[in-house]
């Protein structure tokens, strides 16, 4: 099955699994979305990844994160660059999402990183996501 936007399915899948509350999904593997959740997990939206062998297939499983009485921890994920539309900013230019309350997910030259870091280590780049 050939994939336009795997960075769009691995978001979706873990909207899906956050909506009717399962501890743990499966993503098919990829270097991208292994640094994408690093960085989830770096920032406490996710308590953990790791890739495991589904048959033939590589695949990560994310376990998800929810609070003492269930509230969900990622209330919001979406999609800021696309295949159709790329979203670049340089560092001067990258916004607070939800005015500091949530993160955006940077590809950088130095790497894939919150944007906390990317203003810290004064890098721009693309704009993959934003989560809060």
């Amino acid at each position: 099955m050939c994939m336009t936007d795997p960075i769009a399915d691995l978001l979706t899948r873990i909207r899906n699994a956050v909506s009717i509350n399962n501890t743990s999904v499966k993503i098919p593997h990829s270097t991208e979305k292994k640094a994408i959740l690093e960085v989830l997990k770096a920032n406490g939206y996710i308590l953990d990844w790791k890739s495991v062998m589904d048959g033939d297939k590589a695949v990560l499983v994310v376990d998800l994160k929810y609070g003492p009485d269930g509230e969900k921890v990622i209330q919001h994920v979406q999609r800021v660059s696309k295949p159709g539309r790329r979203v670049y900013r340089k560092v001067k230019e990258i916004v607070d999402p939800l005015n500091g309350l949530g993160i955006a997910i940077v590809s950088t030259s130095k790497g894939v990183m919150s944007h906390f870091d990317a203003k810290k280590g004064n890098v721009g780049g693309e704009i993959l996501c934003e989560v809060w």
